[in-house]
């Protein structure tokens, strides 16, 4: 089936919306629900789409931020550990220090691992460091599977299907841990469609067992190629200093030098460190605001 007729059945075949007009109580806006959105490149998955109170605005077109661990945004009953994120409150919160804007959370599935991966520096990796990784966690990079459903497929459905910009100016992507990884890898590898990436805790020795230089070497390696003198995307990145997150700083120290190299500054970047913070939901609910803020300022 041809693309564009793929996508014109697409409502059908998902089954698909269901919106709920009334927002639950002390919820900001409303989320639409679409369960198992259908792709040709990876499994199915849920995406929700928050859509702030009193959308739509006559003549106002919404920036967008595609999340990842959809599932974690906005409902404790869906979160890891109980803890959602709760972007639709922080967003609703923020009020006219954003510009309008909606959130699409991209429910994970079991190829979490694999898909947030980001395979063209997992290619430049020595083969006895794969073997190794892929001891402790089987890999083959679905990655660049992962990025042509959300550019090629949610993306155009999101702004078929609601009063949205589609301006690389106002189309982002966010995430934490692995999907800080992949964040920063779609900024990089679609600079026409993303505009910025907010990495929270970005997990860079990629292992889970050791930390090791590795993997952040072969990043420094992509983004000394892929990084843009003109049109820079802006690159919001954060740590913590406890549990998970002890690891990272000599690693972000790394990046933030490449950044340096190609000029980035204030405008462009930005690197913040909490001390204490660990790796979790908890911690990344706190930083929302500041990484939106860099994001979608006025």
């Amino acid at each position: 089936m041809a693309f564009i007729q793929w996508l014109a059945a697409l409502p059908l075949a998902l089954g698909l919306l269901r919106a709920d007009d009334s927002p639950a109580p002390a919820t900001p806006g409303r989320i639409e629900h679409l369960a198992d959105f259908p792709s040709q490149f990876v499994q199915a998955r849920h995406v929700d789409v928050w859509l702030p109170a009193g959308y739509p605005q006559p003549g106002t077109r919404y920036a967008v931020v595609y999340m990842q661990d959809g599932q974690n945004l906005f409902d404790p009953k869906n979160a890891y550990g109980g803890v959602a994120w709760e972007v639709d409150s922080t967003v609703a919160a923020l009020g006219p220090k954003l510009r309008p804007c909606i959130v699409v959370g991209i429910w994970n599935t079991a190829r979490r691992f694999p898909e947030y991966t980001p395979a063209g520096p997992y290619a430049a990796l020595p083969p006895a460091t794969r073997a190794r990784l892929e001891q402790a966690q089987p890999i083959r990079p679905l990655s660049d599977e992962y990025l042509k459903f959300l550019v090629q497929e949610l993306k155009p459905y999101v702004d078929q299907h609601f009063q949205t910009s589609p301006k690389r100016a106002d189309t982002f992507v966010a995430g934490s841990s692995m999907g800080g990884l992949i964040s920063l890898y779609a900024a990089l590898e679609y600079p026409k469609v993303f505009g910025g990436a907010a990495c929270f805790s970005t997990h860079w020795p990629l292992s889970l067992q050791e930390n090791t230089p590795a993997f952040t070497t072969a990043m420094v390696q992509y983004l000394g190629q892929k990084l843009p003198r003109r049109h820079q995307p802006r690159l919001y990145f954060d740590h913590g200093s406890a549990t998970l997150d002890a690891w990272y700083a000599p690693h972000q120290a790394r990046i933030d030098s490449v950044l340096r190299a190609h000029h980035y500054n204030a405008a462009h970047w930005r690197t913040r460190s909490f001390p204490g913070a660990a790796h979790n939901e908890a911690a990344w609910k706190k930083r929302v605001p500041l990484a939106l803020e860099f994001l979608l300022g006025p």
